[in-house]
């Protein structure tokens, strides 16, 4: 990581008891190593929507009711064989079903991917669950 340099910051009382508790349960001892974690993750899962690469899972909520719905999605996925590596099927209940599909590669590739799904006829919810696979500058 490098040098440390120390860092003051305002947190509501409420979230800072809610992070202790967290902690205590979780046998976690040191605030400063919880942030730093948190501040990596925050980094990792938002680093993705610049550029470069990225894996992870995209997760689609919609109505198999809807008339061609999974042909659709499916000849999408085909569309991007590049980057989908793979997909689970969920049934929810009698209406929805979800998808989680693993994907890897360009972040523009998977932005691509997921406005194609956003734009279905019958797609509930696309959460795409992304982080950057790119190194960090040193």
């Amino acid at each position: 990581m490098g040098s440390r340099t120390k860092a003051g910051v305002y947190i509501p009382a409420d979230l800072l008891q809610e992070a202790e508790n967290l902690m205590k349960i979780l046998n976690i001892k040191s605030k400063s190593k919880l942030i730093q974690e948190a501040l990596k993750l925050f980094i990792s899962e938002n680093k993705w929507r610049l550029k470069g690469r990225a894996v992870g899972i995209i997760g689609v909520v919609y109505q198999h009711h809807v008339k061609d719905i999974d042909h659709e999605i499916t000849e999408v996925q085909h569309r991007h064989l590049d980057i989908v590596a793979s997909t689970l099927h969920v049934h929810l209940d009698e209406e929805r079903c979800m998808l989680a599909i693993a994907v890897r590669g360009e972040v523009e590739k998977i932005t691509e991917l997921i406005g194609e799904l956003l734009n279905l006829k019958g797609i509930e919810v696309v959460r795409p669950i992304l982080l950057s696979t790119e190194k960090e500058d040193k």
